[in-house]
């Protein structure tokens, strides 16, 4: 039985992570799979089958780390990888290694093995995931070398392929492979029957959207929108899962612009589905994006959507029920305004959209 390594920066609630337990879960029977961690105790964690080895390199959650600590641990994968590689990794003999996500695992798991094919995950536009300053610029000059060290490159999107070509037209294009994300369906359909902790009011118009607490999301534009609508007279409610950096920042503002009551960040919820389901309109307004799993999941639940024109874009495609708007604040303002004003709920119907997750994993399995 072949040995596979999946390198994560932690199991914590989000789009890869989620693909990755439920990729690991249904290979579990073939294949010897491990999952390897910078950070332990992620939400996600528990969801993984016991047959699957989980180890991590630190004993302590990067949000429970000091800036002291942050700070070390940053330079210790920066100026250390090869011996965190060799002392945690080299050493078990794996087959296969992935790196799962873009940024530290990629370049922690990029340190040469001869004896191992080495794979990594690209699920986001990588010229824009580290950001447009000096620093991102280095990152990215440094990065074209880790890329290089591997077998094959996997997009999650055709978009993400094509803008990674762009950036890096030095590395060999018989190595890059488009493998949309991996979603058990039926899960998905089962956990949205599940109790919701919210009344949605029946009176207005219900947004939703599950998503990190960060730049990338825009979730601070999507508040300046929201803000506008409601002084505009478009009253509706705007509901966020999810957490990250940016919280702070976003209650601030909520609480200056008095919009408590119709801005709800509802924090980090296993279980999404029954707010996906029971809301009247999904939308994910991100500044970029990558396939975009949440869109599949709202797609599994028949859900009305919305979303910027982003690499998202693929996964809403041949999907009736969905608008992409401009990537820009005036068009997601008058997104929101029309569907507002047309005072139409989109109720969840028994058809929900199907999903070929056979050939997504055959290609996985080919791959491995």
């Amino acid at each position: 039985m072949k040995k596979i390594l999946f390198g994560i920066t932690s199991l914590t609630l989000g789009g890869a992570e989620k693909v990755l337990v439920d990729i690991v879960n249904k290979l579990q029977n073939e294949y010897d799979i491990t999952i390897f961690t910078l950070y332990p105790n992620g939400e996600f964690e528990k969801a993984v089958s016991k047959n699957i080895k989980i180890f991590s390199l630190y004993n302590k959650p990067y949000n429970e780390m000091s800036k002291l600590e942050k700070l070390m641990v940053s330079l210790k994968l920066l100026l250390a990888r090869k011996n965190i590689y060799n002392e945690n990794i080299k050493r078990e003999n794996y087959d296969t290694e992935i790196a799962f996500l873009e940024g530290p695992i990629t370049r922690l798991f990029s340190i040469k093995n001869t004896k191992t094919k080495k794979i990594a995950w690209v699920h986001n536009d990588i010229s824009k995931v580290f950001g447009n300053n000096l620093k991102a610029k280095i990152k990215g000059r440094y990065d074209n070398k880790i890329y290089n060290r591997y077998d094959e490159i996997i997009f999650v999107s055709e978009d993400n392929l094509e803008k990674f070509k762009d950036l890096y037209t030095d590395i060999a294009k018989d190595k890059l492979k488009l493998i949309y994300n991996y979603i058990e369906a039926e899960n998905v359909k089962e956990k949205s029957n599940s109790n919701l902790d919210i009344e949605f009011e029946k009176d207005k118009i219900n947004f939703v959207t599950v998503a990190r607490l960060t730049v990338q999301k825009a979730i601070d534009r999507l508040l300046k929108v929201h803000i506008n609508l409601i002084r505009d007279g478009f009253i509706h409610n705007v509901y966020v899962i999810g957490e990250g950096p940016e919280r702070e920042k976003l209650e601030n503002s909520i609480k200056e612009n008095k919009v408590q009551n119709t801005f709800k960040l509802l924090g980090k919820k296993e279980n999404p589905y029954p707010y996906i389901k029971n809301a009247d309109i999904f939308f994910l307004l991100s500044s970029y994006e990558g396939y975009g799993m949440v869109l599949e999941e709202a797609k599994i639940l028949d859900k009305f959507i919305i979303i910027t024109n982003t690499a998202a874009r693929e996964a809403v495609a041949d999907y009736e029920k969905s608008i992409i708007v401009d990537n820009n604040e005036e068009a997601i303002y008058n997104g929101l305004k029309q569907i507002i004003e047309s005072k139409v709920k989109y109720e969840a119907s028994n058809n929900s959209s199907a999903y070929d997750n056979l050939d997504i994993l055959e290609k996985i399995k080919e791959i491995l």
